[in-house]
């Protein structure tokens, strides 16, 4: 059985090599019962290219691969 291998690759310099950065923030919101603020604590996660330093949003990543495996089924 012949195995392929396809990488997501950076749109600027076709880079495959990443580094993972996290961003932490809080995010406060009101709410209608009560003058207090409420917030929520997130984490974002952004890769960036080991070249060129593009980076991408998990989502970009997930979108990209989810492309290539529909492709490859395509081809079966």
């Amino acid at each position: 059985m012949e195995i392929i291998q396809e990488y997501f690759l950076c749109d600027d310099c076709q880079n495959k090599d990443f580094k993972l950065i996290y961003n932490f923030r809080i995010k406060f919101h009101g709410v209608n019962f009560s003058e207090d603020l409420i917030y929520d604590k997130l984490t974002d996660e952004l890769f960036q290219c080991t070249k060129c330093k593009k980076t991408y949003t998990r989502d970009q990543v997930d979108g990209v691969l989810n492309e290539i495996k529909k492709k490859r089924r395509g081809k079966g």
